[in-house]
């Protein structure tokens, strides 16, 4: 029988302790802490991302700083705010929404953040840190991953797993992450041969793909733990995953939805990483 990892549920119980994490650090430092939110251009599944994180900064009690800049900003425009953001010491999270216009060189304007203020996790020094087990800003959406299987007390020590998607922003660092909690890690992509007898050799899945369904039943061995992390839609125009859920449920011994498994997870992890940014500051 297998279980449904409610990422919703552990999202909130986490957001509780950030919230009293951050009231602490409040009245121990007399300070806000603060997160600057860059957003270029008028997209809208962008704009929707920006509400909701500046939503979640509400709920646990982050100050938040919202710049909104038109989609012809230009590439020096942009340089020039976050060089003066990241000289604020109001500001503990920098985030520049992405994606950011075609004119405009992302890793340039990635790089102007600050390491300390990187609480997307994306830079290279902390992505180097990740890999060395060291202190860095984890990305968001594999942390939250881990702190799922955390949550459900699922042992990774030893264990088989496949990471299927090899993004800098999900994939590698999901890897890393499951490399340094024991577990023995393969990566797969686009390229990669025989993908389904990899899978079926897998303790826990990871999808990270972003193809509809694209982990079918015949993937998954008896007992599996299966984590979505895909954001797609299905035939149908609804919300779904990376995982055919209905097919593939009834071999795993946990799985996550889509909606309601990452997803949460994600923007919680912000506030974290957020919240963590201030108290290594003050410290």
């Amino acid at each position: 029988m297998y279980k449904i990892i409610d990422g919703k549920k552990i999202a909130a119980e986490l957001r509780l302790k950030i919230k009293s994490d951050v009231s602490d650090f409040k009245k121990n430092t007399g300070r806000d802490i603060g997160l600057a939110v860059v957003l270029v251009g008028d997209n809208q599944a962008s704009q929707i991302y920006v509400r909701n994180k500046i939503k979640a900064c509400e709920e646990v009690g982050i100050k938040s700083f919202a710049y909104y800049m038109p989609k012809e900003t230009s590439q020096n425009e942009l340089n020039a705010l976050i060089s003066e953001l990241a000289l604020d010491e109001n500001l503990h999270g920098i985030l520049v929404q992405l994606p950011l216009p075609e004119h405009i060189n992302s890793e340039e304007a990635l790089k102007l953040i600050p390491e300390s203020k990187d609480v997307d996790g994306f830079s290279a020094n902390n992505i180097g840190n990740l890999c060395l087990n060291g202190k860095s800003l984890v990305a968001c959406t594999p942390n939250g991953v881990m702190k799922m299987l955390e949550y459900e007390q699922i042992n990774l020590n030893g264990k088989n797993s496949v990471v299927v998607g090899r993004s800098n922003i999900v994939g590698k660092p999901m890897a890393m992450l499951l490399l340094n909690a024991n577990s023995t890690v393969t990566v797969c992509h686009s390229r990669t041969v025989n993908l389904k007898e990899h899978c079926l050799n897998a303790d826990v899945i990871v999808a990270a793909v972003g193809k509809a369904k694209f982990i079918t039943a015949d993937m998954v061995k008896e007992g599996a733990v299966v984590i979505d992390v895909g954001m797609n839609k299905d035939e149908n125009g609804r919300l779904c995953g990376d995982v055919d859920f209905e097919n593939v449920k009834e071999k795993c011994s946990y799985i996550s939805p889509v909606p309601g498994g990452v997803g949460p997870m994600t923007i919680t992890m912000l506030m974290y990483n957020t919240y963590i940014s201030a108290s290594r500051s003050a410290n």
